[in-house]
Formats: structure tokens, C-alpha cells, sequence
């Protein structure tokens, strides 16, 4: 049936959030044992200091449950409540089954649908995307949003230009479905791109799987940073000119954490002051799908993201794809 004309509006409400990061912690200290590099050199480039590198059991299946689990748990939810799961990854553990019906069956879920998003580092943004679409457009009620990544398995560790940028994780939100009056909170709106004009300067030269690596990440770095300055920038601005919001109706930044430098960037370009831009690249380094829901998680864990604050949220990777997020907590 649908809903009565005089019906509130469907929102998504970011219920619940958590996050899951792999036992093994790698130091800067620890690369420059085996690599021409050292602490300062990946420090003053990047404003990474350690990343966490999955071991054993922990693949994208493994750590995106875990990370799901956190998030239902906050949200005071069961796998009852979950009807749908929307995983984004650039390193399933197959090329199929997907990654979320993995997620799905390790939650006991035998109910709704799963599928994964490829969307590289902007793969959180767009599969919060089709999520908040769906609940509004009625065709889910509870969705798990997940980003889990294990790019430990994809890089090529002889390569200082890459294999220091990335570390691996899972992070995840729990939406559901509101028309109560909230007072403004949930999902205000997503805004996705993509231009694969440029899908030369971030990729991987193989196919991934969980057991092999017959690819390995290769980027032009300078490159990407140029586009991410402009496409961020601009993704930021799109975000906030369709709510007539300016820039210091935002309470907190959380960026894609691929490089200090850009989110100190992004940050200016608000007027924010650091302490209200969210970073966590510093000890979990670039988890590309991962790093948005695992800075919210920590952000939110700690007290410092509130229930009513703004927070914006902006990515971009490879294809290329980019995109923002505004989200009243």
C-alpha cells in the first residue's frame, strides 16, 4: 500500500555505528626494516604512523561482521532488524558469492538481500547512497552499511610509494527507517560521481581474490591529489548549497583519511578547526571503504560526535569516483 499523501516523509536514521581492526599493528619503524623508507619520511608525506594488517581468519567477510556487530549493538538492534546489507569493497574474499551474503550468513541472517559495492575509496559514500534510497523509497527498513577492506593483500610491499599509504578494517552503520519527528536527524543526502576518464591514476593491474594476488594497487599519486583537491572541494560544496547550508552550519568533517595533507585541506576549506575535522590516518593509515565508518565509529565512541551535530563526509578513489554525505547525528 502506498503511503497517504499527508504521510511524513521517509528518512534514514544512522541508528548505530562500530568498527573492527585487525589485532596485528605495523610501525612506520617496522616497514623501514625491510624498505628504503622511515618513520619521518612516511610521516611528513602522508601524517601516517602505523596501520593494522589482517591476519588469518580476519578477511573482509570476518572483519565486516565484527564491524556490523558493533554497529547493531549501539544501536540497541538485532540481526532481527536487518533486511538488508550493502557492503562496499575493493577486496572481496570472491569474486562471488559476494562479500555481504558472507556477512549475512555469519550474523545468522536468513531474511532481505545483500550485495557489495565497488566504488574503491568511495565505496562507504555510495553504498550509504542506495541505502538511504531505499528506506526512503520504502523498499527496506533496517540496512547495514559496511566498508571492509584488506588491502594488505593487493599491494605490492617492495613499493614504498604504496604499501605505506594503506592498512586494513571494516567499519559499518545501522540506518532504519523513521517518520517520527526527529528533529531534523538522519540522512539529509548523499551525492555521488564518477568520471572513468581518469581510471589510469588509482588501480589495481590484476584481479583480487582472498587467497591470491595476481594484482597489485598502482597509482600516480600526484595526480590523484590534484583531482581530490578539486572533486572534494566541490563535492563539499554541492553537499551544502542543497540544504542553503553554509559552511559553518557543519560541527564535524570526516573525510576519507588517504592523506593528511587533503584532509587538512577540506578542513580550511570549511573553516573548521582541527579539532573538528575527525582524523584517524595517523594509526590506521588509508582503509579506503573502511576509513569514513571507522573515523565515525571512533569519533562517535569517544563523545566527541553528538546526537544533532552535522557531520559532513567526503571521498574520492579510483575509477575515479567521489562523493559526499550530510548526516544529522
Amino acid at each position: 500500500m502506498s503511503p497517504s499523501p499527508t504521510a511524513s516523509p521517509r528518512r534514514a536514521l544512522l541508528a548505530g555505528v562500530g568498527g573492527y581492526l585487525p589485532r596485528r599493528i605495523v610501525t612506520n619503524d617496522e616497514l623501514a626494516l625491510k624498505l628504503d623508507t622511515s618513520d619521518e619520511w612516511i610521516r611528513e608525506r602522508t601524517g601516517i604512523r602505523a596501520r593494522h594488517i589482517a591476519e588469518g581468519e580476519e578477511t573482509a567477510a570476518f572483519m565486516g561482521a565484527r564491524a556490523a556487530e558493533a554497529a547493531l549493538a549501539a544501536a540497541g538492534a538485532g540481526a532481527r532488524e536487518v533486511d538488508a546489507i550493502i557492503l562496499a569493497t575493493s577486496t572481496p574474499d570472491h569474486a562471488f558469492p559476494s562479500t555481504a551474503v558472507e556477512v549475512q550468513a555469519l550474523l545468522g541472517i536468513t531474511r532481505g538481500f545483500a550485495f557489495d559495492v565497488a566504488a574503491a575509496c568511495s565505496g562507504f559514500i555510495y553504498a550509504l547512497a542506495v541505502a538511504e534510497g531505499m528506506i526512503r523509497a520504502g523498499q527496506a527498513e533496517g540496512v547495514l552499511v559496511i566498508g571492509s577492506e584488506v588491502y594488505s593483500r593487493i599491494l605490492d610491499w617492495s613499493d614504498r610509494r604504496t604499501c605505506v599509504l594503506f592498512g586494513d578494517g571494516a567499519g559499518a552503520v545501522f540506518l532504519h527507517a523513521t517518520r517520527e519527528e526527529t528533529g531534523g536527524r538522519g540522512v539529509l543526502s548523499t551525492h555521488i560521481h564518477a568520471d572513468g576518464r581518469h581510471r589510469d591514476i588509482l588501480y589495481v593491474d590484476g584481479a583480487v581474490g582472498r587467497r591470491e594476488r595476481p594484482g597489485h594497487l598502482r597509482m600516480d599519486g600526484q595526480a590523484v591529489f590534484r583531482q581530490a583537491v578539486t572533486l572534494l572541494a566541490a563535492a563539499v560544496d554541492e553537499a551544502l548549497a542543497a540544504h542553503g547550508l553554509g559552511r559553518e552550519a557543519v560541527d564535524w568533517l570526516v573525510p576519507h583519511q588517504a592523506n593528511r595533507r587533503i584532509i587538512d585541506a577540506m578542513g580550511r576549506r570549511l573553516g573548521l578547526p582541527p579539532e573538528r575535522v575527525v582524523v584517524t590516518i595517523d594509526h590506521h593509515a588509508n582503509t579506503s571503504a573502511a576509513s569514513i565508518p571507522l573515523a565515525l565509529a571512533e569519533a562517535v565512541g569517544d563523545g566527541r560526535i553528538r546526537p544533532g551535530d552535522l557531520v559532513l563526509m567526503e571521498a574520492l578513489g579510483g575509477g575515479l569516483t567521489w562523493g559526499s554525505a550530510l548526516v544529522r547525528m
